[in-house]
């Protein structure tokens, strides 16, 4: 029994020997930098000129600063572009997902259908964001299209409106990830057991009611993670907005994200106000990927074991 029990403590050790140097990486390159980023938003730190000021602590102040500052209309903006891109993405890739893994439907090529979905996922967002500006700036082809055929008469400045940025915006986070959404709601669907499906046939369930009935509150996990990843990325939000109006989020700022305006406090080397925007972004994200997952998980009707008066139990 000792020898056994030997044997596994070796194994044991050889795992936490093979798992330790993720926890020295973590700790060096993120639990560090995380906790200077937290203690540098209570200090006044920045660079004027070649002149370096502090770090002085000052506690709470660059807190209140920021909320004085335009940083709520850049959170509104980051809420719009998140939301133009994230629904038609989320009800394409339900839609797609659903006719894919429907065998009734007997779709041929899925295999090529799903790369072709998925390619736009490969291409890096800068070289997508430099596409886009080529295509819809006032030289452009688009305008060139529209043009030749009669649509319009002068180019269209997309990029000089509110409302041709946002858009443009949207549809690029929206074709860059629906094909990556759409492959894991898939997987998903393809996990529920297909006797389900084929009682609900029997029992003559409509294609609608079976997916709002059946697939809907089985994915319910997927989506949750979809969902919460979505929102941490478009807080994130900064490669597309940030090429395609050169960093200045025109027009008229609307376009300005929350993490291009951190990036600007980086520029100018407030670490301090930098700091404590990014525990902000941290808080604001905790937040709303809890309600999410109480949304989403807090309707489980998993039935519990009730206690008899005598201490036993009942299903």
């Amino acid at each position: 029994m000792n020898k056994k029990k030997q044997h596994r403590l070796s194994y044991a050790k050889w795992g936490y020997i093979f798992i330790l140097p993720f926890f020295v990486a973590f700790f060096i390159f993120s639990l560090i930098p995380l906790v200077d980023t937290v203690r540098y938003s209570f200090y006044e730190y920045y660079r004027s000129g070649i002149k370096e000021i502090g770090p002085t602590f000052i506690g709470l102040e660059n807190y209140a600063e920021l909320l004085k500052s335009d940083m709520v209309g850049y959170a509104g903006n980051t809420l719009i572009l998140w939301l133009i891109g994230f629904v038609p993405q989320i009800v394409i890739a339900l839609l797609l997902a659903n006719w894919f893994t429907d065998v009734r439907l007997k779709i041929r090529g899925k295999q090529f259908f799903k790369i072709i979905i998925y390619l736009p996922n490969l291409i890096m967002a800068s070289a997508f964001a430099m596409l886009f500006f080529a295509l819809f700036s006032t030289n452009g082809p688009i305008n060139s299209i529209l043009m030749s055929i009669g649509l319009t008469d002068t180019p269209i400045d997309f990029m000089g409106t509110t409302f041709g940025t946002r858009s443009l915006v949207g549809l690029m986070n929206f074709l860059m990830w629906f094909g990556n959404t759409t492959i894991m709601l898939m997987a998903a669907i393809m996990g529920i057991s297909p006797d389900i499906f084929e009682a609900a046939e029997l029992d003559g369930c409509g294609s609608f009611r079976r997916f709002f009935s059946i697939t809907l509150p089985l994915i319910r996990p997927i989506l949750a993670y979809t969902l919460i990843t979505s929102i941490i990325g478009g807080l994130q939000m900064f490669d597309v907005p940030q090429i395609l109006t050169n960093g200045q989020g025109n027009p008229d700022r609307t376009s300005m994200t929350l993490i291009m305006f951190l990036n600007s406090h980086l520029k100018s080397r407030n670490y301090g106000m930098a700091g404590a925007l990014s525990v902000y972004l941290f808080i604001v994200s905790g937040i709303l990927c809890f309600f999410v997952y109480r949304m989403t998980n807090g309707g489980d009707n998993t039935a519990k074991p009730r206690k008899h008066a005598k201490g036993g139990t009942k299903a």
